[in-house]
């Protein structure tokens, strides 16, 4: 009698030997799915309002540039590493060539940013259409393994020699 967690994650064959790919296939969906959860959480804390767009950062800025203390703009937005901080100071560079530039740069800047931050949700978007044929093979997988003990079986297999393949299948289709 297997554990519940052995029925879960590991794949048997009828004779209660170890299903190497059916096993593998189920470990690698759990690997997959572990670092799919990583990843958003990850990019939930990096995608976060205040490392994007600070309100105490916006408010110096706003605050220096009504003054017109445009050095002292410049200069925070130079140690400021968050989004809007790289946009501005991109900005602030062209300044002297005027104010159509500074909204080329600006623009070029965000669009560089964002291009960039989107690349990193494009992995999860490769977990999510990857995974399903993962899964999917491993179903495959074990139907095959079921199909070949009724073969073996000359049409008449025993439900125990079916157990395997099908145990597979629905494992690895679960996952």
């Amino acid at each position: 009698s297997n554990s519940f967690a052995e029925t879960f994650f590991v794949s048997r064959r009828a004779d209660g030997s170890l299903e190497l790919i059916g096993s593998a296939v189920t470990w690698l969906l759990l690997l997959m799915s572990m670092c799919s959860i990583g990843l958003m959480i990850h990019l939930s804390l990096a995608n976060r309002r205040s490392t994007v767009l600070p309100d105490e950062f916006i408010a110096a800025i706003r605050k220096n540039i009504r003054k017109k203390q445009f050095q002292v703009a410049i200069d925070l937005a130079s140690k400021n590493r968050t989004f809007v901080g790289y946009i501005l100071l991109a900005a602030f560079r062209e300044a002297k060539f005027g104010f159509p530039a500074m909204m080329r740069a600006l623009e070029q800047t965000a669009d560089e940013l964002a291009t960039s931050r989107l690349r990193r949700i494009e992995l999860l978007n490769v977990v999510g259409q990857v995974s399903p044929m993962i899964g999917l093979f491993g179903t495959v997988y074990g139907m095959i393994i079921a199909f070949g003990a009724i073969v073996a079986a000359g049409g008449s297999a025993d439900p125990v020699a079916l157990a395997g393949g099908i145990g597979t299948a629905l494992t690895t289709t679960f996952w």
